[in-house]
């Protein structure tokens, strides 16, 4: 079962995982193409900031569809964030 109900939130969490992972394998080639790791560092940041956007994208929605109570979503954030 999908905690995410709402097909519009379900599609955004997944283009934005999609996103992700376009982030990632763009990362891989730079590690292939022996890149300036400054430049690589900088990718590997950006894509593990925009997985924590949908992380939080993801709590944003069970709260707003009022999946999970105030401390089911506080245990959450703490376990995960």
């Amino acid at each position: 079962m999908s905690y995410v109900l709402d097909d519009a939130h379900k599609r955004g969490l997944c283009a934005r995982l999609a996103r992700v992972e376009g982030q990632l394998r763009g990362l891989q080639k730079l590690l292939q193409a022996d890149t300036d790791p400054e430049k690589t560092a900088q990718q590997m940041a950006a894509a593990r900031k925009a997985l924590d956007k949908a992380f939080f994208a993801f709590v944003t929605t069970l709260i707003a569809e009022g999946q999970f109570s105030a401390s089911e979503v506080s245990e959450l954030l703490i376990r995960f964030a």
